[in-house]
């Protein structure tokens, strides 16, 4: 591992014990190795996607990272704080998203959550007034702040959540499945507000998520986790080559054609009017979507993104291949 990240993960592990029924009186206790010597360092003011499969040991590294959870083995650090020792201290200089759960008041408003957190992060007045009306102003809360917060849709509480994660400036904002279950509106909002935090205010960013367009406009690394190891560390585009990913365009013509040629893309399935070109994840689709709408009689395309569970599951089955031969 590299000196001088600014979180360094070196040779990190968490086992968990789990115990389950075998008869009607007997327990089985075993180990599951959820974290597997993973090491990582970020450079302060990074962004960094985080990904993987479910159970794959994302939230948990997360966790660990936050304080929440205490490794088993190895060694971390955040800003030159041991999160488990110091989790109080470190609370001060990290912001956290848990899109599936919320750290806002259920049953308040808004903005009641907000003059909480004031209070609980003791933010003088005078910044948190600033940062307050900055992020209302970016996340487009204005309307929303009298509102209970069980009674915002989905899109609204984690625009909500994510202000509240950073009215105390941190240094570090992990951002767990941010835009999970959002509409293309409210998930273009977030990445924006996202990308501004990061250039304006240097803020280090790690993002965990399934999204890989989250990804693809936000970070310019990611690390790929399966069965709590490090896979990949890399450009997206890297992790594209490795795995042999293919992006989808689907193509919606004026009438019924034979296959569109547009090499290297290739017509991997037609219905009627529509038809569906697989091209190689790594390649701009411009491209390709210049060329088709030159040639062919268009109403509208669509490019689909790869899923991340069958690029991992490519990137083993080479593995694979590689130990047996």
């Amino acid at each position: 591992m590299t000196e001088g990240g600014f979180i360094e993960v070196d040779r990190v592990e968490k086992v968990f014990d789990v115990r389950r029924k075998t008869g009607f009186l007997r327990r089985e206790r075993r180990q599951v190795r959820a974290v597997d010597s993973v090491s990582f360092t970020v450079a302060r003011g990074e962004m960094v996607g985080y990904i993987g499969p479910n159970g794959a040991g994302k939230s948990t590294t997360v966790k660990m990272l936050t304080g929440i959870l205490v490794p088993s083995g190895g060694r971390l650090r955040v800003a030159g704080i041991d999160p488990s020792r110091e989790r109080t201290r470190l609370a001060h200089r990290i912001g956290v998203v848990f899109g599936q759960r919320t750290t806002l008041w259920w049953d308040l408003p808004l903005i009641d959550s907000y003059r909480l957190m004031h209070r609980m992060y003791r933010i003088p007045d005078a910044r948190y007034r600033e940062n307050l009306d900055r992020l209302v102003e970016l996340l487009d809360l204005g309307a929303l702040l009298d509102v209970p917060v069980r009674q915002l849709s989905l899109g609204q509480r984690m625009r909500g959540d994510i202000a509240a994660a950073l009215l105390h400036d941190p240094e570090v904002l992990y951002l767990d499945e941010p835009t999970i279950g959002l509409d293309v509106i409210s998930k273009a909002k977030v990445r924006g507000f996202l990308r501004e935090l990061n250039a304006e205010r240097g803020t280090t960013v790690l993002l965990t998520t399934h999204d890989l367009q989250d990804i693809e406009q936000l970070c310019s690394r990611v690390m790929v986790i399966d069965h709590g190891r490090i896979m990949y560390d890399g450009p997206l585009a890297g992790l594209h080559e490795v795995g042999e990913s293919e992006r989808t365009l689907v193509v919606d013509l004026e009438r019924e054609l034979p296959p569109i040629d547009a090499a290297p893309a290739r017509v991997v399935r037609v219905e009627g009017p529509r038809q569906w070109l697989a091209f190689p994840a790594a390649e701009s689709a411009a491209a390709l979507v210049a060329r088709v709408a030159a040639e062919y009689p268009l109403v509208d395309l669509s490019v689909r993104e790869p899923d991340i569970e069958a690029v991992i599951a490519k990137m083993y089955a080479d593995q694979a291949e590689r130990v047996v031969s």
